[in-house]
């Protein structure tokens, strides 16, 4: 059955927001655009929009599906069964894919346990958005992420870890190349691997056609991942001038994770521990600064939060778009760096915008979100969440198009 969106503005992953375009979906994948006059007599399914823009779904680059945002989620993981984080793992997909997040890249998981929902998703077996994951993080001795990454010191041994990763099924390779906040008796700033340790294995992961991602926080760790050629920055705190003169270079992406840092700030008192807190305060000037810098530089930047963290839930992912407006981000660059931006982080070529052959995968909100971006960052303001062309989510989903029976965490 083909359905019509028609009535509304539509933003199709670039750089404006446009009136009177329509998109026809036949069996999941977007057959044309076009003005909506071109459209006369269409006898399917019609989709209102009016009053509201169709865009592309969201994406979130840096989520931990193992984790669950509570004060101190690595605790609360570590008294689950496999089986409770594998299945709670699966919930927050699915409760993300309700907030308008239709793809999503896992940065670090517990025992490869998240695989299995990548897996069930990708297949079809499970409603949820599209997921690549990266396994086990790949940290030195004592370093940040000791606590469920794979321990690796000295080049041999960080290649074998990311054989490991590989063999294991990853989708990219993540590598902790400084301090980080969530992690005890560790600062932010120190860079952990050597350049010759993170340049090893970057290029081992790359001989695979591994994509990579570096947890890099402090300057030199920045710089040791960009020279050995990281694929994005995650967090990029300590970020300077010569940070950005080389990763504009590369064309690595930034992804800022601004949620992350503000979700332990606004409840700093609610169970989290002291020293996640202290470094929170220290470094979050910082953190602001960096995006900025980067996004002035014209830097490439794709969306993440860092979901699992303190108080940073699944399913709120879409705030991400709002944070960054707060520090300067124009609300049509941060709906790109959400969708078209992140699809090419992630390698998704048939996502992320709507054009002909893509995948149907869309979030229809009210409003105009160019405008105002709380129309695409707030849940209360999404009308319809579809995947592959089945409305999944939204109050408008029952009488939109074909109808994913929805579970009961959306």
């Amino acid at each position: 059955m083909a359905e019509l969106y028609t009535g509304g503005l539509l933003y199709d992953g670039g750089s404006e927001i446009v009136a009177g375009q329509a998109v026809l979906v036949e069996d999941g994948k977007v057959t044309k655009v076009a003005p909506s006059g071109e459209f006369s007599g269409f006898a399917g399914q019609n989709i209102d929009t009016t009053g509201g823009t169709l865009m592309p779904g969201l994406f979130d680059c840096h989520v931990h599906l193992c984790l669950g945002a509570e004060g101190d989620p690595g605790t609360a993981a570590d008294k689950l069964l496999p089986g409770q984080v594998t299945m709670k793992a699966l919930e927050r997909a699915q409760t993300s894919l309700a907030g308008g997040i239709t793809a999503l890249r896992d940065c670090g998981g517990k025992d490869f346990l998240e695989f299995a929902v990548r897996d069930a998703v990708n297949s079809g077996q499970q409603m949820g958005p599209t997921i690549r994951a990266s396994g086990r993080v790949i940290c030195m001795t004592g370093g940040h992420g000791n606590r469920s990454g794979r321990i690796a010191d000295g080049i041999d041994e960080v290649v074998r870890a990311v054989r490991e990763q590989i063999h294991a099924g990853s989708d990219l390779i993540k590598i902790m190349a400084t301090g980080g906040v969530m992690t005890p008796g560790v600062n932010p700033e120190d860079a952990h691997y050597t350049a010759e340790e993170m340049a090893a294995g970057i290029a081992e992961g790359r001989r695979f056609n591994r994509r990579s991602a570096s947890h890099a926080q402090g300057r030199d760790g920045i710089l040791n991942a960009v020279r050995g050629g990281i694929t994005s920055i995650e967090h990029g705190i300590f970020m300077d001038e010569t940070c950005v003169r080389e990763m504009l270079a590369q064309g690595t992406y930034l992804v800022p994770t601004v949620s992350a840092l503000r979700n332990i700030l606004d409840n700093a008192r609610n169970g989290i521990p002291a020293y996640v807190v202290e470094k929170a305060e220290r470094i979050s000037e910082n953190h602001r600064r960096s995006l900025q810098m980067y996004y002035q530089a014209g830097g490439n930047i794709a969306m993440g939060t860092d979901a699992g963290t303190p108080f940073n839930h699944h399913g709120a992912n879409a705030m991400e778009l709002e944070y960054m407006a707060d520090l300067g981000v124009s609300p049509v660059d941060a709906l790109r760096f959400g969708t078209s931006s992140s699809a090419d982080l992630m390698d998704l070529a048939d996502q992320g915008r709507v054009a002909v052959g893509m995948a149907a995968d869309f979030l229809l909100v009210d409003g105009n979100p160019g405008d105002d971006i709380r129309m695409a960052s707030r849940r209360e303001n999404h009308r319809l969440v579809i995947k592959g062309g089945l409305a999944v989510a939204g109050p408008a989903a029952a009488t939109a198009g074909p109808n994913f029976q929805r579970m009961a965490a959306f």
